[in-house]
């Protein structure tokens, strides 16, 4: 891994949503020239919501070095989702597009059965997909955009992981994508906040519910990670200084969140389930 990432300032910018990550300036590290496997994932099937950039595509890319095919799920980027495809394919892997809405619960099923169809078994479920967006009052979120943030965020992780228990085989792994956010909420994100608050919870009561399926249930609350879901979210002047208020001074790449998500789904985290790995960049969540 490179010893030095890109600090703030940077360059203002703005994206209309979702956003796209070849006009993010830095440009952001997925891993591409980075990560290296060691088969730790050897054969296994991984369906990864959000897989078209940020954190879903630096998981991707890590699964398919470890060795593992992905479904990668994804709303309508396509440009995004076919950049990540061709690193998995690149690391020798099946990589299977599959564009929706993942607020609608039949298009979660839909999923579940693309990967038993087409990999024939489902080992990893990665629940990263998100909505976001910044309000500076209560009385500027419509009950729409909560809803869809609630959909998006929430339901359809309830939607993925109800599906694909009913699949999954003692030693299979959900990992589901919480926030620092979780616990240190930002004014201007209420409802993602509150949704990734949910997740932290959904996440501890659904691995003691299922410990004995041999299904692991764990989560990843990352701080801030230059992502596209920033430029095209939060205000021009809060991007120019994201990730300033980490101890380290700036923000996470995705690459940087990689090797986490590797290691809970591997046999090497077969006694860690109910936990909540924080990736801060020294931010306490306490």
């Amino acid at each position: 891994m490179p010893t030095k990432f890109p600090e703030p300032p940077f360059p203002k910018q703005r994206q209309d949503m979702p956003g796209w990550t070849d006009e993010l300036d830095p440009l952001p590290d997925h891993g591409e020239r980075s990560y290296k496997g060691s088969g730790r994932l050897l054969d296994r099937a991984a369906l990864v919501t959000g897989g078209d950039s940020g954190i879903g595509r630096a998981v991707a890319i890590a699964f398919a070095r470890e060795g593992a095919d992905v479904v990668i799920s994804y709303l309508s980027e396509d440009r995004d989702a076919e950049e990540t495809a061709r690193w998995v394919e690149d690391a020798g892997r099946k990589a299977i597009l599959v564009p929706g809405d993942i607020g609608d619960e039949s298009h979660c099923k839909a999923l579940v059965k693309r990967t038993l169809d087409e990999l024939g078994r489902l080992d990893i479920l990665i629940n990263n997909a998100a909505h976001q967006a910044s309000f500076q009052s209560i009385d500027d979120i419509t009950t729409e955009e909560w809803d869809l943030t609630f959909r998006t965020n929430v339901d359809a992780m309830f939607y993925l992981c109800k599906e694909a228990l009913r699949h999954m085989k003692p030693g299979s792994s959900i990992i589901n994508t919480s926030s620092i956010n979780a616990t240190d909420p930002s004014p201007s994100l209420l409802a993602y906040a509150t949704t990734k608050g949910a997740i932290a919870n959904f996440t501890a009561g659904l691995a003691a519910m299922v410990a004995k399926k041999g299904v692991r249930v764990n989560a990843v609350a990352p701080g801030p990670i230059w992502t596209p879901l920033i430029p095209s979210t939060l205000p021009m002047e809060k991007v120019e200084n994201f990730g300033r208020n980490t101890p380290m001074g700036r923000p996470g790449q995705p690459a940087e969140l990689a090797a986490t998500y590797v290691l809970l789904a591997s046999s090497e985290a077969s006694y860690t389930t109910g936990a909540l790995i924080e990736v801060t960049g020294g931010r306490p969540m306490l």
